[in-house]
């Protein structure tokens, strides 16, 4: 099917038919650092990014509804693709991290709203974004097509862990910790697929600078969220489920934040070749929001693991850390008010343009 001819249509339009599945990451890194904030005590900043993420939230939720009714077809094609399906996981971890938020301020009517509306889309992606983009292909490899957004599933996955575990807290129900358990091992386990084959991808085919995208920091934004998740599963209440893996889960949490933190001087290394050695233009593009909530999930995790195991050198790096994943949301955010206001298709997941052929 041909994509729609856009020529002559407003900008919003044509920034609307090629929206990104993946935009909610602006609500993920907005919300992530506001959590991070009000874990510092800094209430006054902790707001205004909530305000953040909340605004852009209902924004995206509008803009996501009108695609769905004026250019469904695109949005089906994006489920087929394996490079932009994955980023429909975004709309749940974004809902969740504002679930999360809310549950700090004492809105646990908010919190639960949150966990229905992300449970329940997460529990239908988990089953068709796989099938639609992966195994539903025709076309093989699929391995050639895997990449950084394939670790969105796991962030989805251990969010929908987070916002449970933080509702068992006033809400003393045994399903709430086996949702919490489910969530956390689903997203442990689709993790280590994930990393197999994105690490096949990159050792059996050539890798161009341009492809090495912003998403792939998800990876390590994956592995904080483990822990963040880990961390509050530990501090759950006694339940049958909860008291069967709570050795287990506190003790792969520091596994994991020690690979996290591993990972962090590659990514960086990475991005220095992809812009400083290869030449790749540094410009805004949505995905750059990928980069700034694994930035704050580690702040975050950091801060959530020092505390529950008593480990202060782990959370001074947490609460440092929250700093670069401010001024790296400020720069994007820049980015982003500049490609709004000079031109450009500041809303689009493809930064030259809506694609000609849908799936493409």
């Amino acid at each position: 099917m041909a994509h729609p001819d856009l020529s002559g249509a407003p900008r919003l339009t044509r920034g609307v038919a090629a929206l990104s599945p993946g935009y909610f990451a602006f609500v993920m890194a907005s919300g992530i650092i506001s959590v991070a904030l009000q874990l510092q005590g800094q209430e006054l900043l902790s707001h205004a990014f909530l305000a953040t993420g909340v605004v852009g939230y209902v924004v995206l939720v509008v803009l996501t509804g009108w695609r769905a009714v004026a250019f469904g077809s695109l949005m089906l094609a994006d489920f087929r693709d394996p490079k932009r399906a994955f980023g429909f996981f975004t709309f749940v971890a974004g809902t969740n991290v504002l679930g999360a938020r809310a549950g700090m301020e004492g809105w646990y009517a908010v919190t639960a709203v949150a966990l229905a509306v992300g449970g329940v889309v997460w529990l239908l992606l988990g089953y068709i974004v796989p099938w639609s983009a992966v195994m539903g292909r025709e076309e093989r490899p699929v391995v050639l097509r895997a990449n950084g957004t394939w670790f969105i599933w796991v962030v989805a996955s251990q969010s929908v862990a987070l916002v449970a575990a933080t509702l068992s807290a006033v809400h003393d129900a045994h399903e709430l910790a086996v949702l919490a358990v489910l969530a956390w091992s689903v997203g442990v386990v689709t993790y280590a697929a994930s990393a197999v084959f994105v690490s096949l991808r990159l050792m059996l085919y050539p890798l161009a600078p341009e492809e090495f995208d912003p998403p792939y920091w998800v990876s390590m934004g994956a592995i904080a969220i483990t822990v963040v998740a880990g961390a509050n599963i530990v501090e759950m209440g006694s339940t049958p489920m909860v008291d069967a893996i709570r050795g287990l889960v506190a003790g792969l949490s520091v596994v994991f934040w020690c690979f996290a933190t591993w990972l962090l001087p590659v990514l960086f290394a990475a991005g220095f070749w992809r812009h400083g050695l290869r030449r790749v233009p540094l410009r805004y593009e949505p995905t750059l929001w990928s980069i700034i909530f694994p930035l704050g999930m580690y702040a975050v995790a950091s801060m959530s693991l020092g505390r529950a195991d008593h480990l202060p050198l782990v959370a001074s790096i947490g609460e440092a850390w929250v700093w670069v994943a401010i001024v790296a949301w400020i720069l994007v955010a820049a980015g982003m008010l500049r490609h709004l206001v000079v031109g450009g298709r500041a809303i689009s997941g493809e930064p030259d343009g809506p694609r000609s052929v849908p799936g493409r």
